[in-house]
């Protein structure tokens, strides 16, 4: 058996192309697949190596649903301004397409939306279409490493150098890096004398790694070099760094035709962001976490987002002008100005919507072609034959709201049935060729709906939404506690990136999915899936942590994240959670009736007004000392600390635990005495009598950073419900010291309080007293 095939693969783009039949030379045969559907009718028997050595030439032919994206966004750029575009004409030149690239817009522009890459442009702030050229080639898990030197040799901040002034000329326009097989190829011909083919066959060698072929190669280059005047140990030199070149070389043409894909999907999203987003939107239909990050970045770049609607949606996404506004306001149009264009919006895709297929869908909008937007229900199910569309297709568009114009979504659900039975009735009718007295098709009796004492939640509706088009269109679950949220928030997930890594952050969600892990010591921890306003976050809980939120944390469950980035490896970052919260209520940062600041005060402590819009790009609270431990084979379970003990409080400051070596790494004691480990619930009222928690703030100079301090510690102390009063006691840079009571707020001091508090002003500054 040793010699025969056992089987014949198709290369999935080779085509082999000659001047003459292929059969004059080369053995033919039919594809194995045995389909009658497949294009490809016949396939060489000679293997690409073969090929290659006979000296044919194949070509490959990669398919990118990049360039369906381009052709039509150029298709809508050309029916709504009257340009037209091709691959031949959209400009590589243009400052404002690389000045998008550089500030990191780069959401479903080809080849650099990833999160690495956007960190890389925004430091690289590329100029023109060669810098774009080299970033494609050099963000590879090769030449990875060069990148920061790259950015910084091309911004001036680090020498070029190079190994011998022969190759300045070749390698300059990388500033002295090696990043394309090309350079290689013309070092050869240039430093030792290679014809072109020969030093083509340099290339395959390296980039192949043949090493008898390399040996071959080192010597010719070598004695070639030395011919021309170099030294002989430099020109040994230069060899063996290309050796190590075949781990990163890149070949030039393949990164110069994806760079200038990369270019012009950038120059469309920053002219025509409307039209090339819609195509974007078009082409990811079906993949719901690419629609939800294309709809944040739409969001972002302030084009609305419409829900699917049965007399304004396509079969894909479609652009929607909203009315002209000719205001005479501030937004408005002045002297000497034209009237403001029609702002566009993006319209949801019917085909977009689960279980809904085209077949249904174009029904419905052959319909709405022939005899113009629906009116009524009754018009709706008389004019588009509801058996075609189908109960389940037509269920799923009422849950997202495509046919909210025609009724609740609560009662159009409950008369689903007779919906689909007077459409089936009507047309039965037509069909059979029923005539009326007058003549006309049988008379449409219309829809009896039932009626619906309530309508569905509009958390349920949002659920709905989140299961059939994969994010939340009309609204969002976090929309409503924003307010509250805002002021805690520091990051949303798509703001995160490697840079974050290890850093403290405030986030929210809502959560979607989790699941439970046992680790090795047999504890039990959580992996969970948060969404926010800008797309989905995993989080790590540690045993300690799922022992404290597991019997309240579930699906839906809107919540407030402590934790670290964890942003290295592979993927998306993550969040190691070490505070997760549910009850964030928070109150104003000045209550009603409250005494006015001392007008020092208000140097760290701002008016609602004065209040930078969130969130925040500086590190969150997060209880000192919390290292997550390393992962191992079997999860990444927690090296977990004692419980804390509970000393009673008193006048003095608050008690702080203390490890072996005597540092204190652990949180103010909260209050009555307990066995140390004792694990006190949550929320449980106290039973001592009520007490004063005196805070200390310090003036940082930093009026947005001191301001977001005050309105934190105020929220977090509000949010824990009791009979304990606090004050802040304020120290100015300049020594000035205030006294801010709140006579009409409290709160109840408990460990879990003292944890947080500690975590953000730090143990020493909190002071426990008994209330006279």
């Amino acid at each position: 058996m040793e010699g025969v095939v056992r089987s014949v693969g198709t290369h999935a783009a080779g085509v082999v192309i000659a001047d003459k039949p292929l059969i004059e030379y080369l053995p033919l045969h039919r594809p194995t697949s045995g389909s009658d559907e497949t294009p490809i009718k016949t396939v060489t028997q000679f293997e690409m190596g073969i090929l290659e050595k006979l000296g044919m030439l194949k070509v490959d032919f990669l398919g990118l649903i990049t360039l369906t994206i381009m052709q039509r966004a150029c298709d809508m750029i050309a029916a709504r301004h009257g340009k037209r575009f091709d691959l031949g004409n959209i400009p590589l030149d243009d400052p404002a397409t690389f000045e998008l690239l550089g500030r990191g817009q780069v959401a479903g522009v080809f080849q650099v939306e990833g999160t690495g890459m956007k960190r890389y442009l925004t430091q690289m702030k590329p100029k023109n279409l060669d810098n774009i050229i080299a970033m494609i080639s050099l963000y590879r898990p090769g030449p990875l490493e060069f990148i920061p030197s790259y950015i910084k040799r091309m911004h001036g901040e680090e020498p070029v150098d190079y190994r011998h002034p022969w190759l300045e000329p070749i390698f300059r326009e990388t500033f002295g890096i090696p990043v394309y097989q090309e350079q290689i190829m013309r070092a050869a011909v240039d430093l030792a004398g290679y014809s072109m083919s020969e030093s083509d066959e340099l290339r395959k060698a390296i980039s192949k790694k043949q090493k008898e072929a390399l040996l071959k190669h080192q010597a010719k280059f070598i004695a070639g070099a030395t011919a021309r005047g170099m030294p002989p140990a430099s020109a040994e030199a230069i060899f063996q760094e290309w050796e190590e070149f075949a781990r990163y070389g890149f070949n030039k043409s393949h990164a110069a035709v994806y760079g200038v894909i990369s270019v012009q999907t950038a120059y469309l999203k920053a002219h025509y962001p409307v039209e090339y987003m819609t195509a974007v939107l078009s082409a990811y239909k079906h993949a719901t976490e690419n629609v939800a990050l294309y709809i944040e970045d739409c969001r972002a770049m302030g084009i609305a987002v419409l829900p699917p609607d049965v007399n304004h949606s396509g079969l894909d996404f479609t652009i929607e002008d909203a009315a002209e506004d000719r205001g005479t306001g501030s937004g408005g149009a002045g002297r000497g100005q034209t009237a403001a264009r029609p702002r566009a919006a993006i319209r949801f895709g019917l085909a977009a919507v689960k279980n809904v297929g085209e077949g249904a869908v174009q029904v419905i909008l052959d319909a709405r072609g022939q005899g113009g937007p629906f009116t009524s229900l009754d018009d709706f199910c008389q004019r588009v034959d509801l058996r075609h569309v189908g109960k389940r297709a037509l269920e799923c568009l009422i849950k997202v709201g495509a046919l909210d114009r025609f009724g609740g979504r609560a009662v159009l659900l409950e008369g689903l049935d007779q919906m689909i039975n007077a459409s089936a009735s009507h047309f039965r009718a037509q069909e059979a060729g029923q005539l009326t007295l007058f003549g006309a098709a049988g008379g449409f009796a219309g829809v009896q709906l039932p009626k619906v004492k309530a309508e569905i939640p509009r958390r349920e509706q949002l659920k709905w939404e989140k299961e059939l088009i994969g994010l939340y269109v009309s609204d969002h679950p976090l929309q409503p506690v924003m307010d509250q949220l805002s002021q805690h928030i520091t990051h949303y997930s798509g703001q995160l990136s490697e840079d974050d890594h290890g850093k403290s952050v405030v986030m929210a969600g809502v959560v979607t999915s989790l699941r439970t892990h046992l680790t090795k010591k047999g504890d039990t921890m959580g992996f969970v899936t948060v969404e926010d306003l800008q797309g989905s976050l995993d989080l790590v809980i540690f045993p300690r942590t799922w022992r404290e939120v597991n019997t309240w944390l579930a699906v839906e469950q809107i919540v407030l994240i402590y934790g670290k980035v964890d942003a290295k490896g592979a993927g998306s970052a993550k969040i190691l959670v070490d505070v997760l919260k549910q009850d964030f209520k928070l109150a104003s940062a000045q209550p009603a009736g409250q005494p006015a600041r001392p007008a020092a005060v208000q140097s760290i402590m701002w008016s609602d007004d004065e209040l930078p819009p969130p969130p925040v790009d500086d590190a969150a609270p997060l209880p000192p000392g919390y290292v997550p431990p390393p992962p191992d084979d079997d999860g990444p379970p927690p090296d977990e600390p004692a419980a804390p003990a509970a000393p009673a409080a008193n006048g003095a400051p608050a008690a702080i635990k203390r490890n072996g070596n005597g540092h204190g790494n652990g949180w103010p004691s909260a209050g009555g005495a307990g066995l140390p480990g004792e694990k006190r619930p949550a929320r449980e009222a106290p039973a001592a009598p009520p007490r004063r928690l005196v805070v200390t703030l310090r003036a940082s100079g930093d009026k947005d950073r001191d301001n977001r301090l005050v309105r934190r510690v105020h929220g977090l102390l509000t949010s824990f419900h009791g009979a304990d009063r606090f004050e802040f006691v304020v120290h100015e840079a300049n020594g000035t010291r205030h006294q801010l009571r709140f006579p009409n707020s409290s709160t109840r001091w408990c460990d879990e309080l003292a944890e947080q508090l500690a975590g953000l002003v730090g143990p020493e500054a909190l002071k426990v007293e008994a209330l006279a």
